[in-house]
C-alpha cells in the first residue's frame, strides 16, 4: 500500500497550538460515546437477533448462510454498509476488541458486558468456520462483486451466499493468522467467566494457526476477486502470522509460538496499523514483555514498538505521518478513520505500559514520556467526537452533528417495520440511495471513513470513502473511548 510521507512545519505548530487550547472546547462525554461504539455492533448483526437487540430497525438475516457447503455459518457481522461478511476484516475486529477489554475492561463499567456480547458474535461465528469441515477454514459468505451492485437490506437479500473457504491446497495464512488471534485473545476474555468457553477458544486457536503454519500462501492469491479488490491483503501474511503467534504466546506462555516469532523475522519498519498490517500491533504486544516482565528476549519488540511511534508523533524527527491543519491525522485518502483510531489505540496502550514501569524513550533529541502519547490519542479521539474545525463528529448519533447520510445500505433503506415488502436487489438505489434526504434509520455509534485532508466532510452517501463505516474503524475506538471515560487525559 502507499504510504503518504512527510509533515509540514505549519502543520506541526499548528498541532501543537491545538493541544494547547483543546480545554477550551471542554471534553466530550467518553462513557456516553463508548456505549454507542459498542452498540454499533448490533446494527451489523447478521443471523438470527437476540431479544435483547436494542437497534430495533435490524430484523434477522443471512439465514442460510453456509448451505452452498453443507455447513451452519449464520451469524458474524457485515463488515461495513454492505452485506458480506468478510472474516479477514471481521477477525481483526474481534482481535482489538478483545484487546480493548482486556487493557481496559476495568474502566469500562457497565459497558464490560456488552464489549463481551460483541466479542462472542463474532467468536461463535469464526468457530463455526474453523471447525465445521475438517482441513478447511470458511473465511468469508457472500458474493462481492454481485453485492456490491445492489443496495438493498440484509432481510431482503437475494444475491448468492456464496461460500469461500482456505485449505491446505487454497492456503491463507493470514485470514487464518488473524482468526487465531482472534480466538487466541478472546479466550482471555472469557478466561475467568466462562473457562469452557475460553478453553474451547484457545484450543481452536491453537488448531488454525498451525494450519497457518504449516500451509503457507495469501489468500487473496487462493480466492482472487471473492476477496480482492475489497480485503487483499496487501501487506502479505508474515504479519498475521507474527500477530498470531504473539497472541497464543500471550494466551499460554508457550516457548514453542516464542520461537516462532522469532523465526518470523520482520518488516523493516511501518507507521499504519490496520486489518491488513498487523506489524506495529504485534511490535507493542510483544513489547509488552520487554516492559511489564523486564523481559530482554523481548527488546528488539520495544524497540521496534518506540521505532513506529518515533514515525507517528508529529514533532519527532522520524516522522513520515501527515496531520491536517484541524490535527487529525491523515494516512490515506481512502477511510482514513480507521488508521486514527488504530493507531490512538497503541499510542494508549503503550502509554499504559510505560507509565507502569516509569519508562521513557527518545526519539532523536526528543524525549517520549507517556503524556505525549495519550495527548497525541486524546487530540485523535476529540476530533472524531467533533472537537475539529467544522465541529462534525463523526461517530453517528453523537453529538448534535453528526453524519446523516451514511454510506449503509440497511441505514438508508426503510425498516421492515415501515416498509414490510421486500426491497429486491436494485430496488434501493431510488428512491433512497440517490436521495438528499438524511437516512431514515440511525446507526448509533457508527464511526465513518472520516473527513478529508483538508478537515471537510459532504456527507454524501456515494462517497463511501468518507462515509461509510466499518466494525474496524469502531473495534480499535472502543480502548482509548474506556481509556478516557476512566479519568486518564494524558
Amino acid at each position: 500500500m502507499a504510504m503518504r510521507r512527510g509533515v509540514s512545519l505549519r502543520c506541526c505548530c499548528l498541532f501543537l497550538f491545538l493541544l494547547l487550547i483543546e480545554n477550551a472546547y471542554g471534553n466530550p462525554n467518553y462513557r456516553e460515546a463508548l456505549a454507542k461504539s459498542l452498540l454499533f455492533f448490533q446494527g451489523q448483526r447478521s443471523g438470527r437477533l437476540p431479544k435483547d437487540q436494542q437497534i430495533t430497525w435490524r430484523s434477522n438475516s443471512g439465514l442460510s448462510d453456509g448451505l452452498f457447503a453443507h455447513v451452519d455459518l449464520t451469524g458474524g457481522y457485515y463488515d461495513a454498509g454492505d452485506n458480506v461478511k468478510f472474516n479477514f476484516p471481521m477477525a481483526f475486529t474481534t482481535t482489538m476488541l478483545s484487546w480493548s477489554t482486556l487493557e481496559y475492561g476495568k474502566k469500562m463499567g457497565p459497558e464490560l458486558q456488552n464489549a463481551r456480547a460483541a466479542i462472542r458474535w463474532a467468536t461463535d461465528y469464526l468457530l463455526k468456520c474453523a471447525t465445521a469441515t475438517p482441513g478447511k477454514l470458511y473465511v468469508g459468505v457472500g458474493d462481492p462483486n454481485a453485492d456490491h451492485k445492489c443496495w438493498e437490506r440484509p432481510e431482503d437479500m437475494d444475491t448468492v451466499r456464496s461460500v469461500y473457504s482456505v485449505s491446505a491446497s487454497n492456503p491463507g495464512s493470514d485470514v487464518a493468522g488473524e482468526t487465531a488471534a482472534a480466538l487466541a485473545a478472546a479466550s482471555l476474555v472469557f478466561r475467568k467467566g466462562d473457562p469452557r468457553y475460553a478453553s474451547l477458544l484457545l484450543r481452536t486457536a491453537k488448531n488454525v494457526l498451525q494450519f497457518a503454519m504449516q500451509y503457507r500462501g495469501a489468500y487473496s492469491d487462493s480466492l482472487g476477486s471473492a476477496v480482492c479488490p475489497f480485503y487483499c491483503s496487501y501487506s502479505g501474511y508474515k504479519d498475521e502470522l507474527l500477530w498470531g503467534a504473539a497472541w497464543l504466546f500471550r494466551a499460554t506462555n508457550d516457548v514453542t509460538y516464542y520461537n516462532f516469532i522469532k523465526s518470523v523475522g520482520d518488516d523493516g519498519g511501518t507507521d499504519v496499523f490496520s486489518w491488513d498490517n498487523k506489524f506495529a500491533g504485534a511490535h507493542v504486544l510483544l513489547a509488552r514483555g520487554a516492559l511489564l516482565n523486564r523481559d530482554n528476549n523481548f527488546e528488539p519488540y520495544r524497540q521496534e514498538a518506540e521505532d513506529f511511534i518515533c514515525r507517528i508523533l508529529p514533532n519527532s524527527p522520524f516522522t513520515t505521518t501527515q496531520y491536517t491543519q484541524g490535527g487529525l491525522m491523515y494516512k490515506m485518502p481512502e477511510s482514513n478513520l480507521q488508521y486514527v483510531t488504530s493507531i490512538s489505540f497503541l499510542l494508549t496502550t503503550y502509554a499504559k505500559y510505560m507509565r507502569a514501569t516509569k519508562h521513557y524513550f527518545n526519539c532523536g533529541n526528543m524525549v517520549v514520556n507517556p503524556g505525549l502519547l495519550t495527548s497525541l490519542a486524546k487530540r485523535q479521539v476529540d476530533y472524531i467526537l467533533g472537537v475539529n474545525p467544522i465541529k462534525m463528529s463523526y461517530m453517528v448519533g453523537f453529538g448534535p452533528n453528526f453524519p446523516r447520510r451514511i454510506h449503509h445500505r440497511g441505514s438508508s433503506l426503510p425498516s421492515l417495520a415501515n416498509h414490510p415488502q421486500s426491497i429486491r436487489c436494485d430496488g434501493g438505489f431510488e428512491p433512497f440511495f440517490h436521495s438528499s434526504n438524511p437516512n431514515p434509520n440511525i446507526l448509533v455509534g457508527a464511526i465513518v471513513g472520516g473527513p478529508n485532508q483538508n478537515d471537510g466532510f459532504p456527507d454524501d452517501r456515494s462517497d463511501y470513502s468518507h462515509s461509510e463505516p466499518a466494525t474496524y474503524i469502531n473495534a480499535a475506538m472502543v480502548g482509548p473511548l474506556a481509556y478516557f471515560a476512566g479519568g486518564k487525559s494524558g
